[in-house]
């Protein structure tokens, strides 16, 4: 009998399956994504090592088309964030309910610790309060503003300008991206402690093998966040093995840089003549220890080197496929030249001024950065537990939060259609769009 059976259920689970198949073929497709695959036990750890190396791509994509852009990302051990592209709730965490928003001690500051310290970027509170004041109070300053404006132009036309002309002279092809690191290397380093490394001349050995430690340091501090399990990183950090043990060594690099300026300038501190940089400024707080002064311009270096050349970068690309915005900067820079009657074959650094009347430059690079964002990630920890607007409802204490700053010219749901367009290169900042048509944090809103 049970023979019997099986021989006549084949036949029918056979044709069952057939037409299953065939009415899932012709059934309409409805794609529904509501956030990260999760598999049991492993989380999303399966897709995470499938899409590592590219993180930030992943997550767009998964955001993009996640309920309220919003969605969770979920570890093995039970180990979970929220992550959110949502500019309400991106609101709402960087202004609104900041205070309730800090950088957790153990979801963020301790990945960055060895690296950064206590300096502005890996700290909260009054440590961090202080820093933004002195920092903002100094950068407001006419002093400060002249020697910014007055080295980065010493810097392009010593430095920049010739090596652009020889290679167009020679033929030779740069790496637009390494050039403007160095650029811009050099430039903060000069802002942050007066010295030259000489990275974009080239002429500078000492300074280059600081710059290589600089940006190995920060690549590997900041690797730590695409471990799943945190203990990977701190197990290697432990025996000194792999990655761990190039960073140590890096930073030591670093370190040792940093502290020889320290040291020197604290020396000549009751010399008449004063730097004009910012760690002369904070050196005047003589409550400062030396390894908190060396923390405050390591942050500064890394907020001014990555931020600086990934916008350029960005800003030349787009520009080069925009010869209509191009001519508009062009015309825009004559006019600003006539205006201070300077010729175009004169040495002539615009003074702060001057660049403060190049209202379509600044909405062009406004543009690049809504269309790129420099910094794409920013991770924050829930001090109280906390209703956030339009995303998760119940986000509990001590929960990690991620602001994913995804392109405009990718998220659909920022604006309409116009406003992702790249042909409206200049004109949709300060010059003929309304206030709040796109709201992005790279201003911190």
């Amino acid at each position: 009998m049970e023979v019997l059976f099986y021989f006549l259920a084949l036949p029918f689970l056979f044709l069952l399956s057939l037409y299953l198949i065939n009415t899932s073929k012709h059934k309409p497709k409805t794609k529904t994504k509501t956030g990260f695959k999760t598999y049991p036990i492993l989380g999303v750890l399966p897709d995470f090592l499938k899409n590592k190396f590219r993180f930030l791509d992943w997550t767009t994509e998964i955001l993009i088309n996640a309920p309220n852009n919003t969605a969770v990302l979920y570890r093995p051990s039970r180990i979970h964030s929220i992550i959110t592209a949502n500019p309400d709730v991106v609101e709402y965490i960087l202004k609104t309910n900041f205070e309730n928003y800090p950088k957790g001690e153990n979801q963020f500051i301790i990945f960055l610790k060895d690296f950064l310290g206590r300096g502005i970027f890996n700290s909260n509170g009054d440590l961090w309060k202080f820093q933004r004041k002195t920092s903002l109070h100094e950068f407001n300053t006419k002093s400060l503003r002249k020697f910014c404006v007055e080295n980065a132009g010493i810097e392009i036309s010593t430095r920049l300008i010739p090596m652009i002309a020889k290679a167009g002279e020679t033929g030779q092809v740069l790496d637009l991206q390494d050039m403007l690191e160095r650029f811009a290397f050099d430039s903060i380093c000069k802002l942050a402690f007066n010295v030259d490394p000489c990275c974009l001349g080239g002429d500078g050995n000492a300074g280059s093998d600081f710059m290589r430690a600089f940006e190995k340091a920060s690549r590997l501090s900041s690797g730590r966040f695409l471990y799943p399990l945190p203990i990977l990183w701190t197990l290697k950090k432990f025996f000194n093995l792999g990655s761990e043990k190039s960073l140590r060594n890096s930073i030591k690099i670093v370190y040792d840089f940093a502290d020889k300026i320290i040291r020197s300038r604290l020396e000549k501190q009751n010399e008449k003549k004063k730097d004009e940089d910012l760690l002369s400024r904070f050196i005047v707080d003589t409550e400062n220890s030396p390894e908190f002064l060396r923390y405050v311009v390591i942050s500064f270096i890394l907020a001014g080197r990555d931020t600086i050349s990934s916008v350029l970068t960005w800003f030349f690309w787009l520009l080069a496929s925009n010869k209509e915005a191009e001519e508009k900067i062009l015309n825009e820079l004559e006019m600003i030249r006539k205006k201070y009657r300077k010729n175009v074959g004169d040495t002539y650094t615009y003074s702060f001024d001057a660049i403060r009347d190049m209202h379509y430059l600044h909405a062009a690079i406004s543009e690049s950065m809504r269309l790129y964002p420099p910094v794409a990630v920013n991770t924050k920890a829930c001090l109280n537990a906390d209703i956030q607007p339009g995303g998760l409802s119940g986000v509990p204490s001590g929960q990690v939060v991620g602001e994913r700053d995804v392109s405009a010219g990718e998220f659909v749901s920022v604006s309409d259609i116009s406003c992702r367009s790249e042909n409206m290169f200049g004109e949709r900042f300060g010059l003929c769009s309304d206030e709040g048509d796109c709201v992005f944090d790279h201003w911190e809103v």
